[in-house]
């Protein structure tokens, strides 16, 4: 089975309704179950996968998702583009709740995530001055467009640990770095696709103004998930909309062959034990 284009659709984007010929399709990984079955049909002529990034019925916290897991799953049935789906707070006024941000550099304040394949007798250091595609994130800016909804190309997205929203000491120094919008999934996700060469990028629903916003001082996940439910509806015409528009190849991404000139370690040592582990990823450069 090939499957180019994947979706991980985060709080409130649960299922991606319009599938034809659809399967659940239950992957095992080295590093254990992905989130849920990936969900795999046809829309708009072409095959994708739909992954609940937090688990059927959100059940996983930020910190427990098996990212590794998920993006190993998506990548094992053929995925070159990822779109990601994702919740964040605004950290600036023109952001307002229920507008749609599609990111272009990233933050990654995480601590406790693993956000790399590699370690256990293999180096690899990948190049991710451009965390997202561009390709990809000017995509879904056209087509967010055209069903007219309030759309920012371009800012930066903060993640943070979580599972707690921030403190307003915290969303004020935020806002005094520049940064745009706030989440707690992006980091690792990011990493870990450009390490697996799939090319990735964020429609992110603003759901609120953090904490700093004298108005809005107060963050609830009942208010996000309602501006979240609210918005859903236009991120799947968006989604829908950018599929059909996307490439077969990704050869123009800058995650195409991340790791061409990335592995710091010779390959006549690098145990077998992580060849085998991490042939899906690496097979081509060994």
């Amino acid at each position: 089975m090939t499957v180019g284009i994947g979706i991980i659709g985060g709080s409130g984007f649960y299922q991606m309704e319009g599938l034809s010929g659809v399967e659940n399709i239950e992957i095992d990984t080295p590093f254990g179950k992905p989130s849920s079955s990936l969900t795999v049909g046809t829309v708009e002529g072409q095959r994708i996968a739909f992954l609940p990034r937090h688990g059927d019925g959100h059940l996983l916290l930020p910190s427990e998702i098996n990212v590794r897991a998920n993006i190993y799953a998506l990548k094992s049935i053929g995925v070159k583009w990822l779109i990601s789906v994702s919740a964040v707070g605004s950290l600036k006024e023109e952001i307002e709740p229920r507008h749609f941000v599609i990111p272009n550099q990233l933050y990654d304040h995480t601590k406790n995530r693993t956000s790399t394949f590699f370690g256990e007798g293999m180096v690899a250091h990948v190049s991710f001055a451009q965390p997202f595609c561009p390709i990809l994130s000017d995509l879904l800016y056209e087509n967010a467009v055209k069903v007219e909804a309030c759309t920012h190309l371009g800012g930066t997205y903060i993640c943070m640990e979580g599972p707690a929203f921030s403190t307003l000491a915290e969303s004020r120094l935020y806002r005094q770095f520049g940064f745009d919008v706030i989440g707690m999934t992006a980091g690792p996700e990011a990493k870990l696709a450009r390490e697996a060469e799939i090319s990735y990028a964020i429609l992110a629903c603003s759901t609120d103004y953090d904490c700093w916003h004298p108005d809005h001082d107060t963050v609830t996940t009942e208010m996000i998930i309602e501006n979240l439910v609210a918005n859903v509806e236009k991120a799947k015409q968006i989604v829908k909309l950018t599929i059909p528009s996307i490439p077969k190849g990704n050869e123009d991404s800058p995650a195409y062959r991340a790791l061409e000139k990335s592995i710091a370690t010779n390959p006549e040592i690098i145990p077998d034990k992580i060849k085998e582990k991490l042939g899906l990823i690496i097979g081509r450069y060994l």
